[in-house]
């Protein structure tokens, strides 16, 4: 079974990493997965969960059910040590859900100041597969440089920009739309999506009509 690492860092959006995780570790998967510190105040400022200890995997009784806890092989985002800060460990894709624009940087310079990075970097020269989620608006030209750095060194970015065509009715909808296009990137089908349907090739009429 493929190997992922999934992490979540301090970008708003938090909820689109847990959501993302849940599943993942749903469908029998056993990712490895890390909080940033920044990931953990936004954790506390928008979903209301206080994480006061990074150093062990407790808290991901407060983020996951106990079934899903169970699946995911915490690391702390600055274990260097970690299987997955080595190429030889074979990790099949690494996740970086939200992504902050901040990372996006850090990543696309090949810094490695901690695991995320350094992980983000061994995906990068192993030519494995790399999703980044940012959640940033307006992007700047430097974001924008960035990103395009990234995406012609074969990563894959996927702003968390949610359709509506689907007719979303909850804010779990939107967060669904996201997370269902990075599984589609991966090959994983988990009906998180209301894909387009297919347009009647008689239909005549147009938006704004």
């Amino acid at each position: 079974m493929n190997s992922f690492f999934v992490a979540i860092s301090g970008a708003s959006g938090a909820v689109y990493g847990i959501r993302f995780t849940e599943v993942l570790a749903g469908l029998g998967y056993e990712p490895f997965f890390t909080v940033t510190d920044s990931a953990r105040l936004v954790i506390r400022e928008e979903l209301g969960i206080e994480i006061d200890d990074l150093k062990n995997g407790r808290f991901l009784n407060d983020l996951f059910s106990p079934a899903v806890a169970e699946k995911i092989r915490y690391v702390h985002y600055q274990d260097l040590l970690s299987p997955v800060a080595s190429g030889s460990a074979g990790t099949s894709a690494m996740v970086v859900i939200p992504c902050s624009v901040s990372m996006v940087a850090r990543i696309a310079c090949g810094i490695s100041g901690n695991l995320v990075e350094r992980a983000a970097d061994v995906m990068i020269k192993e030519r494995r597969r790399l999703i980044l989620v940012p959640r940033e608006t307006p992007f700047s030209a430097i974001h924008l440089e960035n990103m395009l750095k990234l995406a012609r060194l074969g990563t894959d970015i996927v702003p968390a920009c949610p359709g509506f065509y689907g007719k979303p009715g909850t804010v779990e909808d939107l967060v669904d739309f996201v997370a269902g296009k990075v599984f589609d990137l991966l090959g994983i089908e988990t009906g998180l999506l209301k894909r387009w349907r297919t347009p009647d090739p008689f239909f005549r009429g147009s938006f704004g009509r």
